[in-house]
């Protein structure tokens, strides 16, 4: 993996997220230079030099996308603001959940989003999920596919610390857009605008925002509903297969990044083995999980595991997986695998440091990576059609 700051995983992970989702060098080089002695202070210690070093360019490029649009170049402003929204979500990813600000600059990221959008994907649409008396924020990418019948789409979950704007900037909607395959992109309680402006935090029975994403998809005239599937990333590689076990309504689903047992996974991190995925740890997942103690949270994480559960999986699941990653050992994977004897097409696909995509989530290596599962995706979908 790329390695901008020495000894500094989780910059280096942000770092390389971003370039790898749309972010270009030469601006990720101008923000982070400054940035180089901060680092080695540690990934807490520096996240405010961070933050005001990424709005710094944030704020510059919000001046060359007004100046873009005012002289009628709207393609040209509309890039522009995706890139400014990639980097300042990144920043505002590594922040305490207790930093100062911290709403109002994500919701400055959902105005730049906003105006991203309307500029340069005019097929993307902001919705809202109806789930249990309020709605989980979401964008909708209808392919061109669906101009001429029902399309098949992938609703695409989150992780720990990620939101539906890193799912936007990661272009994996695009690649399965360009495979006829719509994506709902949401953001389920626990992450993104759900967490932060709603209060949602996570819960272990996950397939209760799968209903609610199927229930809203079906009420669409532009969705197959045979041919509605689940891929989520990081800990989304636990949400997705939990999902799938009990909502019998999914065609196939997908773990980009196996967490077959999160709850070994928080053990480890208690004994400092391992990496984490974003400064202020502890203080992240009580947040996420809406826990009081870190005492409370392990209790709860240990419920946090699919023994006993991706037996219950009975359509197509393909688990991806980095041979080094430094977050969930690969052993994740294989375990999940080995239990998913209930699906017809199970594939377990681990990317080695060779090929790239090594790292937690293949983020080293994103564009590869979205493009074998977005291969998978659209091939099992055939094939699921063809036997209807």
């Amino acid at each position: 993996m790329f390695e901008y700051f020495p000894g500094n995983y989780v910059w280096n992970l942000a770092v390389v997220a971003t370039l790898n989702s749309g972010g270009l060098i030469d601006e990720v080089d101008r923000a982070c230079r400054p940035l180089r002695e901060a680092a080695a202070r540690g990934a807490d210690a520096g996240t405010p030099d961070l933050m005001r070093a990424w709005q710094g360019l944030t704020d510059s490029l919000v001046v060359q996308a007004e100046a873009a649009d005012k002289a009628g170049h709207t393609r040209t402003a509309g890039q522009l603001y995706a890139r400014a929204a990639n980097y300042l979500c990144q920043a505002e990813r590594m922040q305490s959940a207790r930093a100062p600000g911290r709403l109002d600059t994500y919701r400055r990221v959902l105005d730049l989003q906003r105006n991203a959008i309307a500029r340069k994907d005019p097929r993307l649409s902001r919705v809202a999920v109806p789930h249990e008396g309020t709605t989980l924020p979401a964008y909708f990418s209808r392919a061109p596919a669906a101009d001429s019948g029902r399309a098949p789409v992938m609703i695409m979950w989150n992780g720990l610390d990620s939101t539906k704007e890193h799912m936007y900037a990661s272009g994996h909607w695009a690649e399965l857009a360009a495979r006829g395959i719509s994506t709902l992109m949401v953001d389920c309680p626990g992450s993104g605008e759900a967490l932060r402006l709603q209060g949602l935090t996570a819960r272990i029975d996950t397939e209760a925002w799968a209903t609610a994403c199927v229930d809203y998809l079906l009420t669409r005239d532009d969705v197959d509903p045979a041919a509605i599937g689940l891929v989520g990333w990081s800990l989304g590689g636990y949400y997705a297969p939990r999902a799938a076990a009990f909502e019998k309504r999914l065609a196939l689903v997908v773990a980009w990044g196996a967490n077959h047992d999160w709850g070994a996974v928080q053990r480890r991190r208690l004994q400092r083995e391992g990496e984490r995925p974003v400064p202020h740890y502890w203080d992240h997942v009580l947040w996420v999980w809406g826990q009081e103690s870190l005492e409370e949270f392990i209790e709860l994480a240990a419920q946090v595991n699919l023994d006993g559960v991706v037996e219950k999986i009975t359509v197509p699941f393909l688990i991806t997986h980095g041979e080094a990653d430094r977050q969930i050992p690969v052993e994740h994977a294989h375990r999940c695998y080995a239990q998913a004897v209930a699906s017809p097409k199970r594939e377990l696909r681990v990317f080695t440091a060779e090929e790239g995509g090594a790292e937690h989530i293949g983020l080293d290596h994103l564009p590869y990576v979205s493009a074998f599962t977005a291969d998978w995706v659209a091939g099992t979908f055939a094939e699921l059609a063809a036997s209807r």
